[in-house]
């Protein structure tokens, strides 16, 4: 309780750190500034029980947040000062809505008196992130009264409950400060309020992990009635993967169903738990006839919909009836179908998934294996065979040679979608993590610094331009315990747009859509004295990949051609499923 005692902003402070230490805050992100000096002190003081990093660019402080809550899967605490600061946190807490990743934001401000007067530093930070935070307020000013100090302690504990329940998620807290900032005496023996610390805080227990109780029988003697049924494990990133993995097998098993499994979903990782595991299905269902021949009628959805727009259209053609497995809030059905939202973990299952198993699989099961046996011939088959430096390569590779349960954080653009072509089912346990809320490029390199802190080696596979977004990242290094090696497809441009009808208009395509830096990155990592290699074989990459150092920032750089790259995917990807018939 240091400066407390004496300071009317110090003891407000504290009030909320040590109300956020007792409901389980283990990290806190702080961005230098001089509106913030009371909550900056607060948590200091609070560092033998809270981690307190210290992050000088906003945007990027945020990002690493992010990636410190999805590793954890506990709310992150991000503090900045008064101005346009809290504005750099923008990105961020769009993809911690999206993404539904739980952030406490806490913004400092001026108060009520120097608003709206040109006072330097000074916006309206109401309502900031508009419609993206779960539930946001504005704290009262500090004040040494025991009323006052009990409402701020459970406004503290309703926010934090609120950045994981219903739907986790960022929540922001606008918080007033009046001068001075420094922990100046401004507190009178008379005015000190006498406060009994156990018993104040005796009340402090985070509740937000409550679990909630369906039937389900109706709903799977449904399922059971069907023969043409799917199970798609859509993009996910659960705490506990194996026991997500287990739950879906389970249901599968039960169901005897194939299970369509995304590459950004943990089920790739964990293959040798499902007996008919499709990872080849976006490329089956470029083949028209195989499409029509495979068509379901009952899909069940666990996560969000895979990225693969081939497979949206296939549903939208032929409306299934489908089911929607996922504990948020929120509405998960981009094509608006005749869809149930079921409203609980895939893990809460299990109970009543265990039903009488068919002593045979189905012909529209066996043809769903069948097609993914030999797509995945065809495509492995390939791969294999390429030597030169093709960007589609990467993701095959690198599913088969990561150490065991490495974390991977897979940048948007086209490395998350090779991932979804080529990732190969492996059993690795890999721990993917990737920002697919908003799908934008922000904080690409941050977020996975975030994600690899204080964790296991972890890998980061990106684009040149999602990296060059987010250098500031790089800022981090001297605060970063742990190592990142980021594996960067250099093809001098956005590679993306030149699978677009748009590649065909040059000018404007090169100046205003594939945006070519010509970036030297050995010299910008020397400048950030971070470690560079220029990657010129695959089996250098692989002898670079496993094992991981232990500790570092690490580019392996794999110059690609653009170009090339598209008319490779172009020429290549229609051809996988032009199968034997079924």
């Amino acid at each position: 309780m240091q400066f407390a005692e004496q300071n009317i902003n110090q003891l407000w402070a504290y009030i909320l750190t040590e109300t956020l230490k007792r409901l389980g805050l283990t990290c806190a992100v702080i961005c230098p500034g001089s509106r913030s000096t009371p909550l900056a002190i607060a948590f200091a003081a609070q560092a033998s029980d809270i981690e307190v990093i210290s992050i000088l660019d906003e945007r990027s402080a945020a990002f690493f947040a992010l990636g410190v809550a999805k590793a954890t899967g506990r709310p992150t605490v991000i503090v900045c000062t008064s101005g346009t600061a809290g504005a750099n946190f923008y990105p961020a807490v769009i993809e911690a809505k999206e993404s539904r990743v739980p952030l406490l934001i806490l913004t400092t401000d001026r108060p009520a008196e120097l608003r709206n007067c040109h006072s330097g530093q000074t916006i309206d930070q109401i309502k900031l992130y508009g419609s993206y935070p779960n539930w946001q307020a504005e704290l009262a000013l500090p004040c040494p009264d025991m009323e006052m100090l009990a409402y701020l302690r459970q406004t503290v504990i309703h926010s934090w409950e609120r950045t994981q329940i219903p739907t986790p998620g960022p929540v922001h807290l606008n918080i007033p400060f009046r001068d001075p900032l420094a922990p100046i005496p401004t507190l009178n023996a008379e005015s000190l309020p006498k406060i009994n610390i156990e018993e104040f805080f005796a009340g402090v227990v985070d509740n937000s992990q409550i679990p909630i109780s369906y039937s389900l029988l109706p709903v799977i003697k449904e399922w059971q009635k069907s023969d043409r049924g799917i199970i798609i494990a859509g993009v996910a990133q659960p705490q506990q993967p194996e026991a997500y993995c287990r739950a879906i097998a389970q249901l599968a098993q039960m169901l005897q169903w194939p299970v369509l499994a995304e590459g950004l979903s943990p089920v790739r990782n964990y293959a040798g738990l499902n007996a008919c595991l499709i990872s080849t299905y976006d490329l089956i269902l470029r083949n028209q006839q195989l499409a029509k021949q495979l068509a379901p009628n009952i899909v069940v959805q666990v996560g969000d919909m895979p990225t693969s727009k081939e497979l949206r259209t296939w549903i939208d053609t032929n409306q299934p009836r489908r089911w929607i497995i996922d504990p948020s809030d929120q509405n998960l059905d981009p094509l608006h179908g005749r869809t149930t939202h079921l409203r609980m973990r895939v893990e809460e299952m299990e109970r009543e998934s265990q039903g009488e198993i068919s002593p045979s699989q189905s012909e529209y099961l066996q043809m769903w294996c069948l097609a993914e046996t030999q797509v995945r011939a065809n495509v492995d088959a390939t791969l294999a065979n390429i030597e030169d430096l093709v960007e589609s390569k990467t993701a095959w590779l690198i599913s088969q040679i990561l150490p065991p349960e490495t974390p991977l954080f897979i940048a948007n653009s086209m490395p998350v979608r090779d991932v979804e072509y080529f990732w190969k089912p492996n059993n690795l346990r890999v721990r993917s993590h990737f920002n697919r809320g908003a799908n934008g490029i922000d904080g690409t390199l941050s977020t996975a610094l975030g994600i690899a802190h204080r964790q296991q080696s972890s890998v980061m596979l990106t684009g040149d331009l999602a990296l060059l977004h987010d250098t500031n990242g790089f800022l981090i290094r001297n605060k970063f315990v742990g190592h990142l090696t980021i594996i960067l497809i250099n093809n001098n441009g956005g590679g993306i747009f030149e699978m677009l009808p748009i590649a065909k208009f040059d000018p404007p395509f090169e100046e205003f859509f594939a945006t070519p830096q010509d970036i030297n990155f050995a010299q910008l990592c020397a400048t950030y004295n971070v470690q560079h290699e220029l990657i010129t074989s695959w089996q250098q990459l692989q002898a670079r990949l496993n094992p991981l150092p232990t500790q570092g920032i690490r580019v392996l750089e794999l110059p690609t051609n653009r170009k090339t790259d598209a008319k490779w995917r172009q020429d290549n990807l229609g051809k996988f499923g032009k199968i034997a018939s079924l």
